[in-house]
């Protein structure tokens, strides 16, 4: 399987960075300064889809030979391709297209954009990453907050938001927090009692509707990042042993039986490997070593960067990575280490 990012006819990859990123394995466009609404559409291939409906039809054999019907209020969805302007199924190329009903209705990438662009005015973020995957049924656009967040006076973390929309009707359109850890980029993500990580985005028509909604959203991040840092604060400040640290992550992944293939115990001896050698010795680690805030940072660095991941190519692997970061692939273990952890 190769990476997700979508990748057109002509060559380009579906994917834009500001700030002079390494644009996920170096794909797509990367941009020295920041970018803008107008950039996002445009290196990033979001402009001018058109999400619409198409009925579904199909064939029916009788007696009097073959004849078209319409399947009643089902839809499939489909786009103006960015780069060939030839209309197509949505996720079709890549095995992701959805059915559809009748009350769905398209949400617009420039709407999106336009969407993000109030909250960027709101909250001083700016936009940092855009992409679609899978054929176009998904696409993401992300933001980074102006402030940083320091852990017990060592530990830097930025603050990002990503939103994510799905063109086929599998998910609402999402936001999620996503607080990184600067020394190996590492994606925070915990489960914490008053605030939650993630919200949804309403289809909303008028202009002072985003504009709320977007001061709404903001506050539940301010929210939520003051309590996740009160929760690091603790962590940090509590002791780990390494005999604690191995009964947290046999919690999360157990430890496979005595009758679990040869295959099975190999990836669970290497995986028990990775997280001790994090835990224990990694120059990542190194300025809060034996904390409850290192064994949750030695478990985030497991899966955003040591797990085993689908890929053809090292490139394709390297992507595949920072797409689950977002994308929730790894979100459930993240949050199970993090309430295992806390204090």
């Amino acid at each position: 399987m190769s990476h997700e990012l979508e990748q057109h006819p002509d060559g380009s990859t579906a994917f834009v960075a500001g700030h002079n990123q390494d644009a996920w394995h170096r794909l797509g466009t990367v941009l020295p300064a920041g970018l803008t609404a107008h950039d996002v559409m445009t290196y990033a291939h979001l402009g001018g889809w058109d999400v619409r409906k198409r009925e579904i039809q199909t064939s029916l054999i009788g007696t009097d030979g073959v004849t078209s019907t319409v399947i009643d209020s089902k839809y499939v969805t489909v786009r103006t391709n960015p780069v060939t302007g030839i209309e197509e199924i949505i996720g079709q190329a890549t095995g992701h297209a959805g059915i559809v009903g009748e009350t769905y209705t398209p949400f617009q990438n420039e709407a999106l954009v336009e969407y993000l662009q109030t909250m960027t005015d709101e909250s001083g973020a700016f936009l940092d990453t855009a992409g679609s995957m899978r054929g176009g049924a998904d696409v993401f656009v992300t933001m980074k907050l102006p402030n940083t967040m320091l852990v017990g006076g060592v530990d830097v973390l930025d603050v990002n938001i990503a939103i994510l929309n799905n063109h086929t009707g599998n998910r609402a359109i999402t936001g999620l927090i996503t607080p990184t850890r600067i020394v190996c980029a590492n994606t925070q993500r915990a489960a914490l009692a008053n605030a939650k990580a993630s919200f949804k985005i309403r289809h909303t028509e008028t202009a002072a509707d985003r504009v709320q909604q977007a001061r709404d959203q903001l506050g539940l991040t301010w929210k939520y990042l003051a309590e996740f840092e009160t929760q690091a604060e603790r962590m940090i400040n509590e002791a780990l042993s390494e005999a604690e640290f191995r009964r947290v992550c046999d919690e999360i992944w157990k430890q496979p039986t005595e009758t679990a293939t040869g295959r099975s115990k190999t990836l669970a001896g290497n995986r028990t490997q990775a997280l001790d050698q994090l835990f224990l010795d990694a120059d990542t680690n190194a300025n809060i070593r034996g904390t409850r805030w290192a064994g949750y940072q030695a478990i985030t660095e497991y899966l955003d960067h040591t797990a085993p991941v689908n890929g053809k190519t090292a490139g394709d692997k390297a992507v595949n990575r920072a797409l689950r970061s977002i994308d929730g692939s790894v979100v459930d273990l993240k949050e199970r280490a993090f309430a295992l952890l806390a204090v």
